[in-house]
């Protein structure tokens, strides 16, 4: 979502070439990244204990995920125009693979966390219509 939330605000301020928009979405990945694990390791352990540096790079590799989640966008951003599309039709590509990759992303957590019966797919759908809400902000920011 963040990443497309990116797409998003960058297209509302005009037509982005694609040297500025991927930087910013991996950008932006990263100091969530950042964030995140500064969250957890500062927000709930520094009043226990200081983290060691094991903690460290655990919390680290597990908000990896939110850098990973920002690269299929860019590269869609990077490489979608090549073929024909202008830089909007790269902003599409790029807010669809978004959406896609957060649909998927909250399928193999909730089955990897062992969710129960129909929960991945009511996770799936929470997250589509998610992304569906910032497919539509694109819409109606834009005309």
């Amino acid at each position: 979502m963040l990443a497309a939330s990116v797409v998003v605000g960058a297209g509302t301020f005009g037509t982005f070439p694609r040297l500025e928009l991927v930087p910013l979405l991996l950008l932006t990945g990263a100091v969530f990244w950042i964030a995140h694990a500064h969250a957890h390791l500062f927000g709930a352990r520094l009043a226990q204990r200081p983290p060691d540096l094991a903690v460290v790079r655990r919390v680290c590799r597990e908000e990896w995920t939110i850098v990973r989640a920002a690269v299929p966008p860019a590269v869609a951003v990077g490489v979608g125009p090549v073929p024909g599309p202008d830089v909007q039709g790269g902003q599409w590509l790029a807010l669809s693979v978004a959406v896609t990759g957060q649909v998927g992303w909250s399928v193999a957590a909730a089955r990897q966390a062992g969710a129960p019966g129909r929960l991945p797919v009511l996770s799936a759908l929470v997250n589509l219509v998610l992304g569906l809400v910032i497919l539509a902000s694109k819409l109606w920011l834009t005309h």
